[in-house]
């Protein structure tokens, strides 16, 4: 194999994926008692049934995100891949102990965007909805390009609008309510910090003595 080849050797970090949908399809199923985290404002959303088309493309954005990350910054991108990593495992962990539902309506009709609905609803259990895995992917992929050095108005602007869609699509098509969706956020602020710290450590750790000296002297202004 080339070198030219090996570059993208760190795109198989990517074979994680399939492990963590192998552990999600293991607790996404009735375990004794379901919870209810509907409000007033969770009702009156109406259902939408055109939001089924970005929140069916939502896999196929973040993978294309994480390639991007690859291609600007290989650092983004391994912070990336392990904050969805934690922030997934921490779901299913949570899924595992209290589970939440969102009541589905009755579909009618045979249109394309009536079909995707009906495909979700049957690939996914109506369970494991607190916190939102759609919600937090979407805003950890915005919420790592806003503090990139590879920012520009542009990827502010295709991240954040399909990002945005994406979560607007989990309330329009009845698969999340609104606590979930706000756990989904506060869930990547938490998993970002904490790793940011751990990175901050380590970096710290290997820099040398002068180094570490450097970086605690005041700066002049």
């Amino acid at each position: 194999m080339s070198l030219r080849n090996w570059k993208y050797t760190p795109l198989l970090l990517m074979l994680i994926f399939p492990v963590l949908g192998k552990m999600y399809a293991w607790v996404n199923k009735p375990r004794g008692k379901v919870y209810h985290l509907m409000t007033s404002w969770d009702n009156a959303i109406p259902f939408v049934k055109y939001f089924a088309l970005p929140y069916s493309v939502w896999i196929f954005y973040i993978y294309l995100c994480l390639y991007y990350f690859f291609k600007n910054d290989l650092r983004v991108y391994y912070r990336a891949l392990l904050i969805y990593t934690v922030c997934a495992c921490i779901c299913y962990g949570i899924y595992s102990v209290v589970q939440t539902t969102v009541p589905r309506p009755e579909l009618v009709g045979h249109d394309v965007f009536t079909l995707i609905v009906r495909f979700v609803y049957h690939r996914d259990q109506p369970f494991n909805c607190f916190p939102s895995i759609h919600v937090f992917s979407s805003y950890m992929v915005f919420r790592l390009t806003a503090s990139s050095g590879f920012r520009n108005k542009w990827n502010m602007l295709l991240i954040g609008g399909m990002s945005g869609m994406i979560i607007l699509s989990t309330l329009f098509i009845k698969q999340h309510a609104i606590l979930d969706g706000l756990a989904g956020i506060m869930l990547v602020e938490i998993v970002l910090a904490a790793v940011l710290l751990v990175e901050h450590f380590f970096t710290r750790s290997s820099s040398t003595p002068q180094e570490r000296s450097f970086e605690d002297s005041p700066r002049s202004t």
